[in-house]
């Protein structure tokens, strides 16, 4: 494997029903939090025919699972629109595509859709460590500068759910991480960030405090992910039963999200706890999820946050995502928020990224 992040390792042209667009499937070196080196597959969109110094937007997906079961790229038709589980009419069992790639590949930009590491590729996905995530996000566009698609070095970025998570850390990496590129803009939709929901651990992760509730699949996948990153300080068994980690070793390849969701709430009410109740090693643990999240660093660009706000959100509580905000402005990050009262988790990137590209736009000349 080829050790500097962002080297191009393999692509193949592949269809597309977008207008105007060529697609990529591409596969690529990237790195974690820790520094270990691996590689993600993902998407490259780029206008038809010649161009160059166009502007890249690169997203960052939601919550889909642990392994490959859950690889966008590897859905029917991936270089498309957004599609969620929850859609009419959906087929799939995950959430796929890019919101408004339409309307970026019509304006000249280059879009850049990493899976992440462990989705499509080996490994188990670090899920919440968004600064793995985030590298990956930015290192698909270092790899699509090695493609024949005009794309040059202003980045804008959004990302939503998970991806919020990623989109905030994409402004809070190293200088190293971002070489030649120039990020003009991020912005979080309806942000997880892993430090956030820890301190206040309601929500997903309301089983952290309450014994009686079935673990969220993303508080599972949370745990899971961060032990991932951090295979030598960190064990399974030291937050989950043996039945917690059957559940896991079992599945976590084969089952996205929704599915593992049912899984364990279904053993939840037969055989009983999936989460131990004395966990073991846990200020390790603590460490390595503040580690690996975002809002621990002043960002680097402007960011906005787009807030779901209808039923106090529906997936990720507005208290985090304004708790994100508050942290980023501690930090003195110049961050904007928006507030989408009519949409739950799953409308909100259709109805808000109109204005996220509007406000990435803006800042192209910036």
């Amino acid at each position: 494997m080829a050790s500097t992040p962002g080297t191009l390792v393999h692509h193949e042209i592949i269809d597309t029903g977008l207008k105007g667009a060529d697609a990529h499937r591409v596969r690529y070196t990237t790195h974690d939090v820790n520094g270990r080196t691996h590689e993600a597959s993902g998407l490259v969109i780029a206008p038809s025919g010649a161009g160059s110094d166009r502007p890249v937007f690169t997203w960052g997906h939601g919550t889909t699972g642990l392994g490959d079961a859950a690889c966008p790229s590897a859905q029917p038709d991936p270089a498309r629109e957004l599609v969620t589980y929850f859609d009419r009419g959906a087929s799939q069992q995950i959430d796929y595509g890019i919101p408004g790639v339409q309307a970026f590949i019509d304006d000249g930009w280059v879009v850049c859709a990493t899976d992440y590491q462990g989705l499509g590729t080996p490994g188990m996905h670090q899920y919440m460590v968004s600064r793995s995530n985030a590298r990956d996000t930015v290192n698909i566009v270092h790899a699509a500068r090695a493609l024949d698609v005009g794309a040059g070095v202003r980045v804008g970025c959004s990302g939503w759910s998970q991806g919020g998570g990623t989109a905030a850390a994409v402004a809070e990496l190293d200088p190293g991480d971002y070489g030649e590129l120039r990020v003009v803009g991020t912005a979080p939709m309806s942000p997880g960030v892993a430090s956030v929901a820890l301190a206040s651990p309601t929500g997903p992760a309301a089983a952290l405090t309450d014994p009686t509730t079935p673990p969220d699949s993303h508080l599972v996948m949370l745990l899971c992910g961060i032990q991932a990153a951090n295979p030598d300080r960190l064990a399974l068994d030291d937050v989950f039963t043996p039945l917690g980690v059957s559940i896991i070793e079992q599945g976590w390849n084969t089952q996205p999200v929704h599915h593992l969701d049912d899984t364990i709430a279904r053993f939840f009410r037969l055989q009983g706890a999936v989460l131990r109740p004395d966990p073991q090693n846990f200020d390790a643990w603590t460490a390595a999820i503040v580690a690996g999240s975002a809002a621990g660093r002043a960002p680097i660009c402007p960011v906005l946050v787009t807030v779901d706000s209808f039923g106090g959100g529906t997936v990720v509580p507005v208290g985090w995502q304004d708790g994100y905000i508050e942290a980023v402005e501690h930090l003195g990050g110049n961050v904007e928020r928006r507030d989408y009262p009519d949409d739950d988790h799953f409308s909100l990137p259709g109805s808000c990224i109109a204005d996220v590209k509007a406000w990435l736009t803006g800042r192209l000349g910036a």
